[in-house]
């Protein structure tokens, strides 16, 4: 079995930064790419930050571009999620999510971190 664990989540004060952290763990896999979805209280799960492995290419929902900044190591299924400048609508579950089909479907996903930023 495949599970991806987050970590890094908790309160902090808007403005602040945290970083977040995936990995995987139990039977080795290749991914394609990995990212990191969000998931509002009262709101649908959406894509925050995407990297494809082959060429490093990455995707950012625009409410975050330019505060947000995602890396990893394709070699080991790790993902990193660093947040700067983080604002209160930030506020949600932080879910990272592995595509190992090559078909841009996620079908790895970690239970979720939480992060609040206070205003």
């Amino acid at each position: 079995q495949v599970q991806l664990v987050e970590s890094g989540g908790g309160v902090v004060q808007a403005g602040g930064s945290l970083r977040l952290s995936c990995a995987a763990s139990g039977r080795s896999f290749s991914s394609y790419a990995m990212a990191w979805f969000r998931e509002p209280p009262g709101k649908d799960r959406r894509l925050v930050a995407a990297i494809h492995w082959a060429d490093g290419r990455t995707h950012y929902t625009d409410s975050v571009k330019g505060r947000f900044t995602i890396s990893g190591d394709n070699t080991k299924n790790t993902v990193y999620l660093q947040m700067n400048s983080l604002k209160p609508e930030d506020t949600a579950v932080y879910y990272c999510a592995a595509d190992s089909t090559g078909a841009r479907e996620y079908n790895y996903w970690g239970q979720g971190t939480l992060v609040t930023v206070s205003s």
